[in-house]
């Protein structure tokens, strides 16, 4: 019966040292803060790239706009080769900017 009585006694005071007598204390708090943090800086990380490339395949608020500055180099380079005539190129440009709206 002595030994256990020892042996919690020196468990005790082993636990007090290292914890503390109340228990894990403030820096128990450091661990879910660490992992919150560390999942910020992925879903930061992943999330800023997704919306990179969203933006460069034609999703979001920039990418709205790129058609109908493709449409316009297209009808440029047509009227380049001599395809269309300048009344048509000019008409042609003329809807294509009234159809854009006004976010181009």
């Amino acid at each position: 019966m002595s030994v256990i009585l020892a042996t919690a006694a020196s468990t005790a005071a082993v636990a007090t040292h290292f914890v503390g007598p109340w228990g894990f204390g403030w820096w128990f708090l450091l661990i879910p803060l660490f992992w919150i943090l560390v999942f910020v800086l992925i879903f930061g990380v992943f999330g800023r790239r997704w919306r990179r490339n969203a933006m460069e395949n034609g999703y979001g608020p920039r990418g709205w706009a790129a058609p109908s500055r493709q449409a316009e180099t297209t009808l440029a380079e047509r009227y380049a080769k001599g395809d269309i005539d300048e009344v048509e190129y000019r008409a042609r440009l003329e809807v294509l900017r009234a159809n854009a709206g006004p976010s181009a």
